[in-house]
């Protein structure tokens, strides 16, 4: 994804070691690396506790147990890490895409949703603050959500959105708005980083067992997807597909 004249990675400090000797260079890279790392985690889990405004570089300093003046070495300002947090955030999840779903490959449209949302729920699995963080802005009409919307949220939905499109077009997917179904893919994504807590005081159920996550998203692609591919062949779950989409769909047309 191409970077805005709006991204944050311009207006910070460069990774610059002041130590001579390639050896030494690359060790203080290293160092400084790892040390924005922690910084943006730590961060990642204030903004999503707290919000923006109640959030402070001091608290996210005492989260890593670095100097507040390292961090803000690094980050002038904490609208400048909010940025910083949600463009790394966001990089990760197209990483994951361009490795499980690469623009060159051979995949139909609904492979490629299915990958993708994938990868967007595993995600969130990884990183339950990540939910959270975006809807703590989502909440309200703000700059850092315009400036969100604007700098990676839309490159990435228009990269979704032809490919819900031709889904639909070929009558895998309902004929819905678009953006609504990816919304709504959004949603069940997020379901077990925002009611993790809930089911396990409830139900004392740990929504980050391994068998758990993959449980439900099993059941949210069966009921999403259905059995359906492009040339409407049942995948390796359709002997399961009795209440999916595609069944219903077959027991309409009967």
């Amino acid at each position: 994804m191409a970077k805005k004249s709006t991204s944050v990675a311009e207006q910070l400090r460069p990774l610059e070691p002041r130590a001579s000797g390639a050896p030494r260079k690359r060790a203080e890279q290293q160092r400084s690396q790892a040390t924005r790392s922690a910084i943006l985690q730590a961060a990642l889990a204030e903004f999503a506790e707290k919000g923006f405004e109640a959030a402070s570089i001091r608290s996210i300093a005492e989260r890593t147990g670095l100097q507040h003046p390292l961090i803000t070495y690094y980050y002038p300002s904490k609208d400048l890490l909010w940025r910083a947090v949600a463009e790394c955030t966001f990089d990760r999840i197209r990483e994951e895409w361009d490795a499980r779903a690469p623009q060159d490959a051979n995949l139909s449209p609904l492979e490629r949703l299915r990958a993708e949302y994938r990868a967007l729920f595993r995600h969130t699995v990884a990183f339950p603050e990540f939910h959270r963080f975006m809807r703590q802005e989502a909440s309200t009409n703000n700059p850092r959500l315009e400036w969100v919307a604007e700098t990676v949220l839309k490159p990435l939905i228009d990269r979704l959105l032809p490919q819900i499109k031709a889904a639909q077009a070929r009558g895998l997917l309902p004929p819905v708005e678009p953006t609504l179904f990816h919304y709504m893919m959004v949603s069940l994504t997020a379901t077990l980083s925002e009611f993790g807590p809930e089911m396990r005081v409830t139900r004392r159920l740990s929504a980050n067992r391994p068998e758990v996550v993959e449980a439900y998203w099993n059941l949210v692609e069966e009921f999403v997807f259905g059995t359906n591919t492009d040339t409407g062949a049942r995948d390796a779950r359709g002997s399961r597909g009795a209440g999916s989409a595609s069944s219903r769909k077959r027991k309409q047309n009967a």
